[in-house]
């Protein structure tokens, strides 16, 4: 997979995640993701998709401040840093 694909699914990642758009969330994202949240906390793909089906997460903007793609045999791991503004826990 070319890098100007990944970054396209990564842009389609980034608008799914500003809609809370579950089930393309579900789709987009790695069943082994691990991602940090703002307070250093180790997350996993079912919290993620739970913060956004239950309304818990609400991005109202995400701007990315550095990506880097790793490709590994036939697939990517990609590593973004990102500025984000929205409401958790309302």
């Amino acid at each position: 997979m070319q890098n100007n694909q990944i970054i396209e699914y990564e842009e389609k990642l980034r608008k799914a995640m500003l809609a809370s758009d579950v089930k393309m969330l579900d789709e987009l994202i790695h069943d082994n993701l691990i991602f940090v949240n703002h307070f250093g906390q180790m997350l996993n793909k079912e919290a993620d998709l739970e913060a956004h089906r239950s309304g818990v997460l609400h991005f109202t903007d995400i701007q990315v401040m550095d990506q880097k793609v790793i490709p590994l045999d036939g697939t990517a791991v990609t590593i973004t840093r990102v500025s984000l503004q929205g409401t958790v826990g309302s």
